[in-house]
């Protein structure tokens, strides 16, 4: 068992949960949501959380918090408060405001790992966080596209890739080995949020946001296989020289 490091993050992650749970709650009863929206939002901010405090809690090694995770909880709130529209009907007013959230995060996707750099707080969790926030806004996105009939369920893919190569990882245990961090890899995150940020929009309709939503997948297809080969030589190369 790994000895615990550093500053709790459990306090900060439950003011999070806390202030998403609140904001939800007004959003529902300023916008017309249903009742469940609150409860969505939070119970999707609740499964991140938990998934990020399980696999990288003890990865904190500072006294603080930091600036750069505080970004990257604003960008988890947001995507919570997309996830909880789901379940919501599909209105052109909510879908503008999905979008506008997807922007805004997208606009600070790389802000916090600049933060981080530029404070020297650089750590596992604050890797995590990102990249498990990343992920499940995508994954939100995926559905959404497929719920409003902008595409087929095979945009779900979009959003189960990352989390079908975890799995594969767990049978193949090159494919577990760590990953390099790229510019490629940050710019097709991006590339997702406005790919399926587009398909959504109400003034893009089938069989034009059919095509967005092809060639957003398209792009993560290419960069998930990029990822493999280079897993798969390392993995080669590292066979090479134990057998030598």
């Amino acid at each position: 068992m790994r000895e615990r490091r550093g500053y709790n993050v459990a306090p900060v992650m439950t003011c999070g949960l806390v202030a998403t749970a609140a904001v939800g709650t007004a959003a529902s009863a300023s916008a017309g949501l249903g009742t469940r929206y609150p409860v969505d939002a939070t119970l999707a901010c609740l499964a991140l959380m938990a998934v990020v405090a399980y696999t990288a809690r003890d990865d904190h090694p500072f006294p603080r918090f930091g600036a750069a995770n505080y970004v990257t909880m604003f960008r988890a709130m947001a995507m919570a408060l997309v996830a909880g529209l789901i379940g919501e009907s599909g209105s052109a007013r909510l879908l503008w405001f999905t979008i506008g959230i997807v922007t805004l995060v997208a606009v600070l996707d790389g802000a916090d790992g600049w933060l981080a750099r530029r404070s020297g707080m650089e750590s596992g969790f604050g890797a995590r966080f990102d990249m498990e926030t990343d992920a499940a806004l995508i994954l939100v996105l995926s559905v959404l596209v497929w719920r409003h009939d902008k595409a087929g369920a095979w945009v779900l893919m979009c959003g189960l890739m990352r989390y079908a190569f975890v799995g594969a990882g767990w049978l193949l245990p090159w494919l577990a080995a760590p990953l390099r961090s790229t510019r490629r890899g940050k710019t097709i995150a991006v590339v997702q949020y406005i790919g399926l940020g587009v398909a959504l929009a109400p003034i893009i309709m089938p069989p034009f946001s059919t095509v967005v939503a092809a060639v957003t997948l398209a792009a993560l297809v290419w960069s998930f296989a990029v990822d493999v080969m280079w897993l798969r030589r390392e993995a080669d190369l590292f066979s090479s020289s134990h057998d030598a």
